[in-house]
């Protein structure tokens, strides 16, 4: 353990008196204890500000006074030298700087506590100027300082655990263990540049938004090098309006991107503050997006997806005992909670929201009001939806900044209504079941031999009747069991012609369609006798 660094943190403790944080309701007097919370943190350095930014996004562990305090934590750290960044770039490339680059700018665009980011071009292979670029560079020694203090931050979180009266729900240690995963997948250029490469592809050809190409040549784990985008700050709202930007357009565009890549490519950018969105004002009445920074993205399992689409669904359709039911049934909340109570704390807490415009009415808000609900009734952390959440809160205020009348509900319903129809479409459905169906037929001869095996083991002095028996029954499991595969085949087919013919969906061969799958469905029984 470094002693003189944990000698500097219970100075900074002292100093910023945060023990009253481990004594009784870190409620009282919340909004002075985040201030001197966010103080102390930016006391301690780097490590402990991305530590206090990633606690900002928890309203599920902190409350609501302390998170926005700490979310003023800025990640301000002064640039290391020009010399040092190109002998980084040599050592992670192995080859003269020279050699990649054309043109390489001494002044960094920008410098954060993990990584600085340089400008550049491209050297062509004639040896002139090509494209420009930026050359993200890990700042030297990152990952044994993160190391260092992450360790530290282990001690004091067991300290909490165990000292602090609400120890056991707020699960310090878990939450440091979060952080660590997180912080150190943004250490790693290379998971970065695989990051914007995949959003690349699920976007390239959209007028929505743009993302750079990645130079893997010039790209290792310790440098990432990607054509450099040419825009306006988001934050620039003046240089916007002065281009004649629409806004609402823009506003509306935002909350388009961020659903599809939650709903349609279960992978969404993560980490969309003002200082990592550009705007392209080429066509002021049509902007885009220009993405950049991409050390951050999450994705939800399907289940995820599906409980969160119908969480939001029934929560505008007032339809509280739905949301309840889903809350129970994914497991979020333990499987003992009376629905009806849960369903009343619900009703409670979001009727009043309903006084307002729909277009008033915030998803983020919403997300965190469930949080606060759900905590009282034992509420397991899904660390995938806070980050989900903190995603949304960042889209839905920099949307309102732009468009104060935004209906993120006129948007973002349809985006989810679509994918809940395709989920449930007898296409998807048979997709699955095709894609199923070859891991059932290959594993069946397995598990009979399997079964036999332990018969034999059950019975080692068998008798040749036995043994015929044993044929018989193996044969009779066969059986059942193509018959089961068969059955939930006709029953999906089944249940798909239904479903399209109470839709009037149009049939290839009309009612020929009907009479074909009965005879496949009659044909197949045989097969299975």
């Amino acid at each position: 353990m470094n002693l003189p660094r944990l000698w500097h943190i219970l100075r900074v403790v002292r100093r910023y008196r945060l023990r009253e944080l481990l004594r009784g309701d870190i409620r009282d007097n919340a909004q002075d204890k985040g201030e001197r919370l966010r103080l102390a943190l930016e006391a301690l350095g780097p490590v402990f500000v991305k530590f206090g930014q990633a606690l900002s996004t928890r309203p599920d562990l902190l409350p609501p006074e302390i998170a926005a305090e700490l979310a003023k934590l800025q990640d301000r750290v002064p640039p290391f030298d020009s010399a040092t960044a190109r002998t980084a770039i040599e050592q992670a490339l192995g080859q003269p700087i020279d050699a990649l680059y054309a043109e390489f700018e001494s002044e960094p665009l920008a410098s954060a506590s993990v990584a600085q980011v340089h400008a550049a071009r491209l050297r062509e292979a004639d040896g002139s100027p090509g494209m420009p670029v930026i050359v993200k560079i890990l700042r030297p020694g990152m990952r044994e300082a993160i190391a260092r203090d992450v360790g530290l931050m282990y001690t004091l979180a067991r300290w909490v655990q165990r000292l602090h009266p609400e120890g056991a729900r707020l699960r310090p240690v878990a939450v440091v263990e979060e952080f660590e995963s997180i912080l150190f997948d943004e250490l790693d250029m290379m998971r970065e540049g695989a990051n914007c490469a995949q959003l690349r592809r699920n976007w390239l050809g959209s007028e929505l938004i743009y993302h750079p190409q990645v130079i893997w040549e010039a790209t290792r784990p310790e440098v990432l090098t990607q054509e450099r985008v040419f825009g306006t700050s988001i934050r620039d709202l003046d240089t916007l309006r002065a281009k004649g930007v629409d806004f609402k357009v823009l506003s509306e565009r935002g909350v388009e991107i961020f659903f599809k890549q939650v709903f349609r490519d279960n992978f969404f950018h993560a980490d969309m503050h003002p200082g990592n969105i550009i705007v392209d004002t080429s066509d002021p009445a049509s902007p885009s997006y220009l993405a950049i920074d991409f050390g951050i993205v999450g994705c939800l399992t399907p289940e995820d997806q599906r409980y969160l689409a119908e969480n939001f669904l029934a929560f505008f359709n007032q339809d509280y005992r739905r949301v309840a039911e889903l809350h129970v049934n994914s497991g979020w909340i333990p499987p003992d909670t009376r629905v009806e109570d849960f369903e009343s704390a619900i009703r409670t807490v979001c009727e009043p929201i309903f006084g307002k415009p729909i277009k008033d009415i915030s998803f983020g808000f919403f997300l965190l009001r469930l949080f606060q609900i759900a905590r009282r009734f034992r509420y397991e952390v899904q660390p995938q939806l806070v980050l989900l959440q903190k995603t949304l809160l960042q889209v839905e205020g920099l949307g309102r900044q732009l468009d104060p009348d935004l209906d993120l509900w006129k948007t973002a319903k349809p985006i989810m209504e679509d994918w809940m129809r395709d989920r449930l479409s007898p296409a998807k459905l048979s997709s699955a079941l095709r894609a199923q169906l070859p891991l059932v037929i290959e594993a069946l001869p397995r598990l009979a031999e399997q079964s036999l095996l332990r018969a034999e083991r059950a019975d080692e002095i068998g008798t040749s009747a036995r043994l015929a028996q044993l044929e018989r029954q193996l044969a009779e499991g066969q059986r059942r069991t193509r018959r089961t595969v068969v059955a939930a085949t006709f029953t999906l087919l089944t249940v798909a012609l239904g479903w399209m013919l109470s839709q009037d969906v149009a049939l290839p061969g009309g009612s020929g369609a009907v009479w074909l799958s009965a005879g496949l469905a009659a044909w197949s029984w045989w097969r299975a006798r």
